[in-house]
């Protein structure tokens, strides 16, 4: 089984680019995207041709921002959009779906932004979120993937000093955040499967050529409950795909 994590950077964007050519090469099982800057009925429009998977959407009530979606072969015992807090579940960031053996939850987690002035917020967000997941994780193992904003440790971005508590996404709040994330049982699958690969990055800047450099960062992530992690058998990052300042991120599982 594949699963598959892709922010679009917007899904009618993407599908106008190489999307359903890259959808049938990848032969995710499950994709989940995010920021898909739609509203559900937009998000249906643009998967139309997909007839194989079972489409999900959660959209923020601001139209054309931030937004979540899955697609599945299988359909889900149940869904679940946001995580149950009002102030938290205005952007569509979060979308659930019960499997079997697991909870799948497809998250975008809030960009603390060029002047930093949602990091407070953002902190309050990885802590709800956090606790959220933990909840679920004592029904059943949890599959969390997505984009987490934030680079983990030194070896997820090219440039870690110039960024480090300098720049979005490499604040030692948003490190925290992460550290609770791992730290509260769910193992980051790449970092299990490949300690020390250095140069893997999920998100490139589109200034100065960055991807062509690959002066990047890895904020993209599969995380599984740590009991659930014999039963991955792989991870990986699709950096050829492109469509998106984002590539697909995934793991396999057996």
């Amino acid at each position: 089984m594949k699963l598959i994590s892709w922010n679009v950077n917007g899904i009618r964007a993407v599908v106008k680019k190489d999307f359903f050519k890259d959808f049938k090469n990848m032969n995710a099982d499950i994709l989940c995207l995010q920021e898909t800057k739609a509203q559900d009925h937009q998000v249906g429009e643009a998967l139309e041709p997909i007839k194989d998977h079972h489409i999900y959407s959660h959209s923020a009530l601001k139209p054309g921002y931030s937004g979540t979606a899955i697609l599945s072969k299988t359909k889900a015992l149940s869904e679940t959009q946001g995580i149950g807090i009002e102030e938290h579940d205005q952007e569509g960031r979060v979308l659930c779906l019960e499997y079997p053996s697991f909870y799948l939850v497809n998250v975008y987690v809030p960009n603390s932004g060029n002047e930093l002035k949602r990091l407070g917020y953002r902190q309050d967000w990885d802590q709800a979120f956090c606790s959220y997941l933990k909840k679920l994780e004592k029904k059943k193992a949890v599959i969390v993937c997505g984009d987490f904003n934030v680079a983990h440790r030194d070896i997820d971005l090219a440039r870690p000093k110039p960024n480090y508590n300098k720049s979005a996404g490499f604040m030692q709040e948003e490190i925290d955040g992460m550290d609770r994330y791992t730290g509260s049982g769910l193992a980051d699958t790449f970092r299990h499967f490949y300690p020390d690969e250095k140069d893997r990055y999920s998100w490139w800047s589109y200034r100065a050529g960055a991807r062509g450099k690959n002066v990047g960062w890895r904020i993209d992530y599969f995380l599984v409950s740590e009991a659930y992690l014999s039963s991955v058998e792989d991870a990986f990052i699709l950096n050829a795909v492109l469509g998106s300042d984002h590539c697909p991120v995934g793991i396999k599982l057996k």
